[in-house]
Parts: C-alpha cells; sequence; structure tokens
C-alpha cells in the first residue's frame, strides 16, 4: 500500500536517530524536477525559534521517511555543510516550484503548483504537484510528473495532454500517471 504526503506535510518533521535522538527538523525538500527524485533535505535547528542548520540530510543517509518523522541511524548521517542542497538549489531547474505556475507546451495555463506530493513507500519520489485552482474549472487537482519541457522557480511547462490526466486527490496520481505515461508513448 502505498502513502501519499505532501511536502508540507514533511516540512518541520522531527529528523530522529534510531536511539531516539531528536536532532533536527526538516526545513525543505529537495528534488530534481525533471526526475522527480528527492536528492537531501536542508533543516533547521530544534527549537521553536531556531533558525537554519548549515547542514543538510542526502537522501541516502535516510533510514525511513513517515508521516510523522524522518529517520536516521545515527547524527553522523548528516552533512557538515549544505553545500550538496546549495548546489541542487542552484542548478538549471532548482529553487523552489511552489508558486510555479503550470503551462503546456502548446500555451494552456492549468494552475499555479500550492504543493509537491510524496509517495513514500519504498524509494520515496515525487510523483506529483497539486495545482491549485485551475483555470479550467476554479478547482485544485493533482497533476503527475512525468517529463515536464522545463521548470523554473517561476514555471513548469508541461506536455499539452497532461491536461487530460489529473486526478482529484494524491491517491488518484499513479492512474492519471500511467494514462499520460502511455497517451507520451503513442505520440512519440
Amino acid at each position: 500500500m502505498s502513502t501519499y504526503l505532501r511536502a508540507r506535510e514533511i516540512s518541520q518533521e522531527p529528523v530522529v536517530t534510531l536511539a531516539g535522538e531528536d536532532v533536527a527538523r526538516v526545513k525543505d525538500i529537495v528534488f530534481d524536477p525533471m526526475r522527480g527524485s528527492i536528492t537531501c533535505f536542508t533543516l533547521s535547528g530544534r527549537g521553536l525559534l531556531a533558525g537554519p542548520l548549515k547542514r543538510a540530510l542526502l537522501w541516502k543517509k535516510v533510514h525511513a521517511l513517515g508521516p510523522d518523522a524522518v529517520m536516521i541511524r545515527d547524527e553522523a548521517s548528516l552533512e557538515d555543510d549544505d553545500e550538496a542542497a546549495r548546489e541542487r538549489i542552484d542548478a538549471p531547474g532548482g529553487g523552489s516550484v511552489i508558486g510555479a505556475r503550470v503551462i503546456t507546451e502548446d500555451g494552456t495555463a492549468l494552475g499555479t503548483i500550492t504543493d509537491v506530493i510524496i509517495e513514500a513507500s519504498g524509494t520515496p519520489r515525487v510523483i506529483g504537484y497539486e495545482v491549485g485552482p485551475t483555470a479550467r474549472t476554479g478547482q485544485t487537482v493533482f497533476l503527475p510528473v512525468i517529463k515536464p519541457k522545463s521548470v523554473s522557480g517561476e514555471m513548469m511547462v508541461v506536455p499539452a495532454c497532461t491536461a487530460d490526466f489529473t486526478a482529484g486527490d494524491p491517491a488518484g496520481l499513479p492512474a492519471a500517471a500511467e494514462g499520460l505515461r502511455r497517451r507520451l508513448e503513442q505520440e512519440a
């Protein structure tokens, strides 16, 4: 059974060692928007008023991702600096996608990204975006992540047929993604 989490649900979750030590909080999720793979987490301190830590947690060092915490083996799992996160954020297509407008390659506006949907079963990956409200219906929809044409902090350009494969909730994203994948294969 798959578990779907919104990025905002993971943000501010504790980073906890297997020994039960609360060592940090998730600040942001850094991922490759073209592939959907999670690269790392940026971190903040543990206290309510704690600021950002100059450390990162690479995905390969995560023991488990759950709805209530990110588990690591021990504090040595944290990077000594946040250079890995900064490199990914500064890369083409890096940065925040929240607030980016989604538009099809034929010029149809689909809405604005309000959240990122992560499938947390197995190796977590970004499977879609919560987009709302759409120009077509005025409602929030969920778009699968498959072969975006380009991504920037301001706009994501997707294949024209993406608008035909939306879901009403995160659980519907796998079926929407499969339909979109088949259509793209037929058009290739």
